[in-house]
């Protein structure tokens, strides 16, 4: 059945185009007015005096690239006593929710999830860090227990190794035989990626360990073989 049209309401829309040139003297027509309604809203970012939402995006892929294509709308709304309510209800869902906390603010001791999977990169000095911890060479800890990896930066040499080749499998410094148990071996030298790493929102908390009570480590980390540093003069 084809798509009926309402020609009142299109009359109506088109006369407001017409006045709309007159009073801007800027040539209008229906055809340079994208009609499509919101369906897919993507992003909305809200100023202090403008709101504007991306929607409808389309995605067409080529072997080497994606072309994107999305609508955007922008609307000044301090003008508009509806909008500004509305932006109003916002902020104070904002301020209600504002210290709410979340459900892990902290890591469940031994937990480690992280340590299996994620792959924190290594810098110049979190290796020089790591090499004094464990009484090695710069260029043996490097070999040893680093996937190198050059950046783009030269910040990062690569990222800690795994006790396999997959990179799901957990960290070479990894202590302990069991979640809950488990330890970093070098935690005091750590890489400045598992300092700076967060557990909120984090999705492979392990929900099940108990936030109470200690949790005693073991021996630190300590390599194999070890070779006696060269004295420099």
């Amino acid at each position: 059945m084809p798509e009926t049209i309402d020609l009142i309401a299109l009359r109506s829309f088109k006369r407001k185009l017409a006045t709309y040139t007159r009073t801007t003297k800027q040539p209008t027509s229906l055809d340079l007015l994208d009609l499509e309604p919101l369906r897919q809203m993507r992003s909305i970012d809200i100023t202090e005096e403008q709101i504007t939402i991306t929607y409808n995006e389309t995605i067409e892929h080529r072997y080497n690239t994606n072309i994107i294509t999305r609508t955007e709308w922008a609307y000044k709304y301090n003008d508009d006593p509806e909008f500004v309510a509305a932006v109003g209800k916002l902020l104070d869902l904002a301020r209600k929710h504002l210290h709410d906390l979340p459900d892990n603010v902290a890591c469940p001791p031994g937990c480690a999830q992280c340590c299996s999977g994620y792959e924190p990169f290594v810098s110049k000095e979190d290796l020089e860090r790591i090499a004094a911890h464990l009484g090695m060479t710069y260029r043996e800890t490097l070999n040893t227990y680093v996937v190198k990896r050059p950046s783009a930066d030269g910040f990062s040499l690569g990222y800690l190794r795994k006790v396999t080749d997959d990179v799901a499998d957990q960290c070479v410094f990894l202590k302990g035989k069991a979640s809950g148990a488990h330890y970093c071996g070098i935690y005091e030298a750590r890489p400045r990626d598992c300092r700076t790493f967060t557990p909120i929102a984090c999705p492979d908390v392990d929900t099940n360990l108990s936030r109470e009570g200690q949790y005693p480590v073991g021996a630190a980390f300590r390599p194999r073989h070890v070779r006696p540093k060269l004295r420099t003069r």
